[in-house]
């Protein structure tokens, strides 16, 4: 029986919860980042053509900070994301409200800086539910 109780428990945690914000309001709400983001999937398929300022958004969900293939991260970026730092809607959204002050603080180093200067101050929680909605595709 408790094999049974830990296989349940274990297949509920492995189940990435779903994003409390709106996806439809997110993908409007993404326009605000797409002049520095883009949208595409690993098989070249544009969703949003963005800029290439900032990493490629597509899979950021669940994704280790930093580690996006063939974009150059900030050092204080590259090191939260070698601390444990996962894009998770908690952490999505504190970042996207104050980049800097967010890695200031995961870091614990007062010198942390973000390549990101924009501060996303609403609808942050509707952006992430975008995102998460584009990996079930």
């Amino acid at each position: 029986m408790n094999r049974i109780v830990a296989t349940v428990v274990a297949c509920v945690l492995a189940v990435p919860a779903m994003a409390s914000g709106d996806a439809e309001k997110g993908e409007k709400g993404f326009n605000k980042c797409k002049s520095c983001h883009m949208i595409e999937t690993p098989d070249g398929e544009s969703i949003v053509k963005g800029g290439k300022t900032g990493p490629n958004l597509y899979g950021v969900v669940g994704r280790a900070a930093g580690s996006a293939e063939g974009f150059k991260y900030g050092d204080s970026l590259m090191a939260a994301g070698e601390k444990g730092l996962v894009w998770d809607e908690e952490t999505f959204v504190a970042f996207t409200m104050d980049p800097a002050g967010f890695l200031k603080t995961y870091l614990d180093d007062t010198a942390a800086k973000s390549k990101m200067t924009f501060k996303l101050k609403k609808d942050n929680e509707d952006v992430f539910a975008y995102l998460q909605s584009l990996a079930a595709e």
